[in-house]
């Protein structure tokens, strides 16, 4: 009977791990902007919704949104002209720009389907409005590349995959931890495609690309000593990506 059960064990397992390899086959996708193959399994309207629904936490969670109603425009008024001088304002999603008030969190981020957040702890630190621009410049790529989207769809096959496994044997926490690195590896290139796209955005929105490295360096020094190694972060390293816009300028700028 031992025998018998596991045999069985191992063969719903094996199903259920065909499952979710039948299924990511079946969920890819060519982004339109990017030309990059993708697995998403959502449309746009469903990755706007989440956007939406997700923003109210997402501002609570960073002091809600920041008082200063000048402020706000200036993120508003360089979001959309970013958007409206790129093949940005082609696609179906909604942009929205927000100013957080968290005054300590350096940081910037987009959720699914155009909600676009930057802290005052990062604005603070920026010298000019080519600098603001480059990093939302940034936000708006990872929004077009839909990178949030593909996380959600790689995340549900790992776990589905995880699940299949255990099922057979004592495999599952090998298996997820495979899965956390292919997503590790992933949010990198994640980074580097939407610094690209930034550059891109800049450059038709008459800003100066060049400040996006001076962004990666002030990223760079605000982390200071205890700045994480790349191989251990989703985010390369400033020097990495340094030199990765240096390129993206040259490309584009010969057009």
């Amino acid at each position: 009977m031992r025998r018998g059960g596991l045999k069985f064990r191992l063969l719903i397992g094996v199903a259920i791990v065909a499952f979710a390899f039948i299924k990511k086959c079946g969920n890819k996708t060519v982004n339109p902007y990017t030309n990059r193959v993708q697995n998403i399994n959502m449309d746009p309207q469903q990755e706007i919704a989440i956007g939406i629904q997700s923003a109210p936490q997402m501002a609570q969670q960073h002091g809600g949104l920041h008082p200063d109603t000048k402020l706000q425009e200036l993120i508003d008024d360089i979001g959309a002209k970013l958007v409206n001088s790129s093949m940005a304002r082609e696609t179906p999603y909604r942009y929205d720009f927000h100013l957080l008030a968290d005054n300590k969190s350096i940081n910037a981020f987009a959720l699914p389907g155009g909600q676009i957040f930057i802290t005052y702890a990062l604005l603070s630190r920026l010298e000019n409005k080519d600098q603001v621009a480059g990093v939302l410049g940034h936000e708006i790529g990872h929004v077009l590349g839909r990178h949030s989207a593909e996380r959600i769809a790689d995340s549900e096959f790992w776990k589905t995959i995880s699940t299949g496994a255990s099922v057979g044997a004592d495999a599952g926490r090998a298996v997820s931890q495979y899965g956390q690195t292919t997503l590790l590896k992933n949010g990198r290139e994640d980074e580097l495609e939407s610094d690209e796209l930034g550059v891109l955005f800049m450059i038709n929105a008459g800003y100066n690309p060049a400040e996006m490295i001076d962004v990666m360096k002030i990223l760079k020094q605000a982390a200071g000593t205890n700045r994480v190694p790349e191989f251990q972060s989703s985010h390369p390293d400033p020097e990495n990506r340094i030199e990765h816009i240096q390129e993206a300028i040259q490309k584009y700028q010969k057009h």
